[in-house]
């Protein structure tokens, strides 16, 4: 499977920018350039929650894929928002157990000035 070519065909993720940069041995890291669009706040660019969730999850079902080879769809995802994100952002993305039927992934996610903003853990559907 392209990794790079299924994630550029995944509409949602094509709608908000989101760019999977890295994906192999169990680790992603992916970007979004953030935009007026994009923010919560009409005064200054601030990450809407649901733009740095996407990014968290699209990063993190990379991170499965690269293992898996296949799509692996969203079971589950809890995220704790630390900080609002200005700026362009940016994800990390590895795997911290990869059964036979599901996968669990940790994700940070960070702005512009690498200050840690969110931190998700996704469980994806891997059998």
């Amino acid at each position: 499977m392209d990794i790079e070519a299924f994630f550029e065909g995944m509409p949602f993720a094509d709608l908000l920018g989101v760019e999977v940069t890295e994906a192999e041995d169990g680790h992603a890291e992916g970007k979004i350039e953030m935009r007026d669009e994009l923010s919560w706040n009409q005064d200054q660019q601030m990450a809407h929650g649901g733009v740095t969730f996407t990014l968290a999850d699209t990063v993190g079902g990379a991170a499965l894929v690269s293992l898996n080879d296949q799509p692996v769809p969203t079971i589950d995802m809890r995220i704790d928002y630390l900080s609002a994100g200005t700026g362009d952002l940016y994800a990390e993305a590895d795997v911290v157990r990869n059964g036979s039927d599901v996968g669990t992934v940790d994700v940070s996610v960070y702005d512009e000035d690498d200050e840690h903003i969110a931190e998700a853990r996704g469980v994806y559907k891997t059998g």
